[in-house]
Formats: C-alpha cells, sequence, structure tokens
C-alpha cells in the first residue's frame, strides 16, 4: 500500500509540523505500507527563525525545506499520480495554511496550491481515503467544502471551526488522542498541535488517525 505525505516545509511556524509529520511517517510504516512524500516546488510564504519567533529575510523553498524530513525521497506535488496512491495523509503545521494554501491570512477565500489541490480532488473523486492532521484540515476544506461538504475536525478552535465551516465543510469537536471520520468523504482528521499539549497526546491522536486512513484504504472498505 502506498500513502502521499504531504509535507509544507520544515518547521511548524513556517512549515510542516516536524513532529506531527515524523510520527504519521512512524505509523504508515509501522503499518507495512510505503510512505510517498511531496511537497510544493515553490518559495515558503515566509522563513520564521524558530529560535525568536520572529521573521527573517531570509528565502527558502517548500519541496527544498520538506526533503529534510523526508530524508530527501520526495517529489514535487505536481507530478504527482493519484492513481499510483492508496491514500493521502497531510501533516499540519503553519505551512499548511501559508504554503500550501493562504488560508493564515485569507481564510474561507482561501486560494490552494495548485498542485496540492489537483491531487487533494483525484484522490476524493477516486473514493481513495485522504487523512489532515492538525490545521491541515483547513485545506481540505477550503479544496473540497463547496462541492462535498465534509465533516473535519481541528479541535475545539471556534475561531477556526467558523473560517473552515464558512468554506463549506463541517466542523466536529475532538479531542486530541481521538479523530473524526467522514465515512462518505473517506476524510478521517485529528486535531494534534491545535490542542496538544504534548508529543505523547498527539502521538495517540495520530496514530489512530493514519490507522483508520489505511484502514479504509484496504480493499474491503473501498466504496
Amino acid at each position: 500500500m502506498r500513502i502521499g505525505v504531504i509535507l509544507s516545509g520544515c518547521g511548524f511556524q513556517d512549515g510542516a509540523e516536524i513532529h506531527e509529520s515524523v510520527l504519521a511517517l512512524l505509523a504508515i510504516d509501522r503499518a507495512g505500507a510505503e510512505a510517498v512524500c511531496f511537497a510544493p516546488d515553490i518559495p515558503q510564504a515566509k522563513v520564521v527563525d524558530h529560535v525568536s519567533g520572529e521573521a527573517t529575510a531570509e528565502s527558502r523553498n517548500v519541496l527544498v525545506e520538506s526533503a529534510r524530513i523526508a530524508r530527501g525521497v520526495i517529489a514535487d506535488v505536481a507530478t504527482a499520480d493519484a492513481s499510483t496512491l492508496d491514500a493521502l495523509v497531510m501533516p499540519g503545521g503553519f505551512g499548511a495554511a501559508m504554503n500550501l494554501s493562504n488560508f493564515a491570512v485569507a481564510g474561507p477565500d482561501a486560494v490552494v496550491d495548485e498542485g496540492v489541490a489537483a491531487l487533494v480532488r483525484a484522490m476524493h473523486a477516486a473514493g481513495k481515503p485522504i487523512g489532515a492532521i492538525c490545521i491541515a484540515p483547513a485545506v481540505i476544506a477550503a479544496v473540497l467544502g463547496k462541492d462535498g461538504a465534509p465533516t473535519l475536525t481541528i479541535g475545539d478552535d471556534e475561531g477556526t471551526a467558523g473560517a473552515i465551516e464558512a468554506c463549506g465543510a463541517s466542523h466536529a469537536a475532538c479531542p486530541v488522542d481521538s479523530f473524526v471520520v467522514d465515512t462518505h468523504a473517506r476524510i478521517v482528521t485529528t486535531p494534534a498541535y491545535m490542542l496538544g499539549p504534548g508529543i505523547k497526546d498527539v502521538a495517540a491522536g495520530i496514530e489512530r488517525c493514519v490507522a483508520e486512513v489505511i484502514k479504509l484504504a484496504s480493499p474491503a472498505t473501498v466504496r
């Protein structure tokens, strides 16, 4: 089984959340599946010094930074072929809301990177399951909300939940160690660091989310 993983850089303040990404990759590997990593080949929206939390004048590329997490085995998401994948998983981090999309600034009017949006639509149209972690469900809402009205979670933050619902999705509150599954849309989401408080708590939800995605991707559950 091949699971696509869309990364959004390296570091939670301007890219993919590293704990979430590694936990997702670990859960995929432990399940006996193969993770296939992708990222957009575009400049980061901004670069943040993760010590000070301040934006810097640096310029970085999302694909190049994501390769740090993927240990160099990664491809431009624009080249991804949904027919070669069984499922898709998207870790969070502000990169999902700034690089994969502009949800961080545009909210319900967010525009999603063309390659990311194309892969999400193709997977959804093929009935293949999608998992989204932390803030990444906002990307799913921006792509599929108006057409599919999926049920998603980012935990219990009312402002973010409201923006997701304004995209056309429905929001369901969820604790960090659990997940929400929309069985019709075949989308699984978990709050992770939208709630925290620590890596063991986040790990529990991510492991369950990935397990559910893989369960939905198994031949017995293909719709």
